[in-house]
């Protein structure tokens, strides 16, 4: 079997700069886990370390409230040795990880299924980036180096979201619908990606081989779906000994939102203005708003479920509750698998424009806020907000270059022409 030598040597150059920055630097890893743009209750490094000291001790790790992350994340992080006295064994399992999310992204990116799928081939197929470079664009994103440095464990999840949807281009269904389990078991919103997923798996396996009817094909995938995180919540019981303490204080934290610790998202600084007597209402509406989604994505543009899904992981890194850069660099490298889209879009240099300026005003407003004390918390929101709006314009420009890409598809003597609303 030929060895790809681009592939070995971006690999390779990602891993090193990772342990240069860790040897170079040594209290940067400790720097960007305190940061809130990186971490947040729901994939804390510092908090995986509470949790962590209370179980090695048989103590229930969420006693205290501080812990609110999956258990059997403990079982792992225990075998590693102690990360104050040895930090390189940590680091390196993150740097493989990022390598094997890397990996996944080339297999989606090889597979062609952004350009070509059952129901629809782009007008511009022929524009668009290897796995090698899709893989390169995202280890040497900033972002996910700071996401990886920081030791936040939202990295498993994306790993697990990634292989969901390797194995789906590749038609290994059973395989997606474990790894889409393994990725709602540690944070829950990834089971809304389960609609389109099963949607991408059926069109592969129904160009190879027969399938049955699609009703039936959801029900068979949604059991697999349940069993496999019904299996993980049993070892978790395991683990915990108490199922309900693991839940309330997992799930149960994500769909109630009740630590309004500052992030890059929407929530927290409305829930903190909110009357108590409102919460459980828009609550509820907020949810609804992130859910909703779902639905009218997949009605809309069945013909491209990988699409689907990158457009709403793009939704999640805007609206869920505990949103981080991890959730925008995960957006970020599915979105040059539609390399072929670009010319289309309208509005990119306001959308990288404010996403720069947010990301460089963040950090000074955050201090400004916190540590100097010469602003209040309408600093840090108002820069959130502009992380956000910018998110947004790029998320609603691609899938605006998507629908025109279909029209075009569609209508081929109008391709370039100017579309107007009537």
């Amino acid at each position: 079997m030929a060895v790809d030598r681009r592939k070995v040597a971006v690999f390779s150059g990602a891993f090193v700069l990772r342990l240069l920055l860790v040897c170079l630097f040594p209290s940067l890893p400790d720097l960007l886990t305190g940061r809130v743009e990186v971490s947040t209750p729901v994939n804390s490094f510092k908090r995986l370390q509470e949790g962590l000291f209370l179980y090695i001790r048989n103590v229930s790790p969420y006693d205290g409230g501080v812990y609110h992350q999956a258990p059997l994340l403990l079982p792992l992080f225990a075998l590693l040795p102690d990360v104050k006295s040895s930090p390189f064994p940590t680091a390196i399992l993150y740097f493989l990880v990022d390598l094997l999310n890397a990996h996944a992204l080339s297999t989606i990116s090889e597979s062609g299924q952004s350009v070509k799928s059952r129901l629809h081939s782009a007008m511009r197929k022929h524009i668009r980036w290897d796995g090698v470079s899709i893989a390169a664009w995202f280890l040497f994103n900033p972002f996910t180096i700071a996401t990886c440095l920081a030791r936040s464990t939202s990295v498993f999840t994306t790993t697990g979201i990634l292989y969901a949807v390797s194995n789906a281009v590749e038609g290994n269904s059973i395989n997606a619908i474990l790894a889409l389990g393994f990725a709602s078991y540690l944070s829950l919103y990834p089971a809304l990606l389960f609609l389109p997923l099963v949607l991408l798996c059926y069109d592969q396996q129904s160009q190879t081989s027969k399938t049955p009817s699609y009703a039936v094909y959801f029900l068979q995938h949604a059991a697999i779906l349940l069993g496999s995180v019904g299996g993980l919540l049993g070892l978790s019981s395991i683990i915990t000994g108490n199922l309900w303490e693991f839940i309330s204080a997992t799930y149960g934290f994500h769909l109630l939102v009740p630590d309004l610790t500052p992030n890059v998202g929407l929530w927290w600084y409305f829930f903190i203005e909110m009357f108590d007597s409102f919460r459980e209402f828009f609550i509820g509406v907020f949810w609804l708003h992130l859910a909703a989604y779902v639905g009218g994505l997949t009605a809309r543009m069945r013909s491209q479920p990988l699409f689907i899904i990158t457009s709403l992981l793009g939704v999640f890194a805007v609206f869920k509750p505990y949103p981080s850069i991890s959730d925008a660099s995960l957006y970020f490298a599915l979105l040059p698998l539609y390399r072929h889209l670009f010319p289309l879009m309208r509005y990119t240099f306001f959308a990288v424009a404010a996403l720069l300026y947010s990301s460089l005003l963040g950090p000074a407003f955050y201090h400004l806020w916190i540590y100097a004390g010469s602003g209040n918390a309408n600093f840090f929101y108002a820069i959130t907000l502009v992380w956000s709006l910018g998110l947004s314009i790029l998320l609603a420009d691609s899938i605006f270059a998507a629908l025109r890409d279909e029209w075009e598809q569609a209508n081929p003597e109008s391709q370039g022409q100017e579309v107007k609303q009537i």
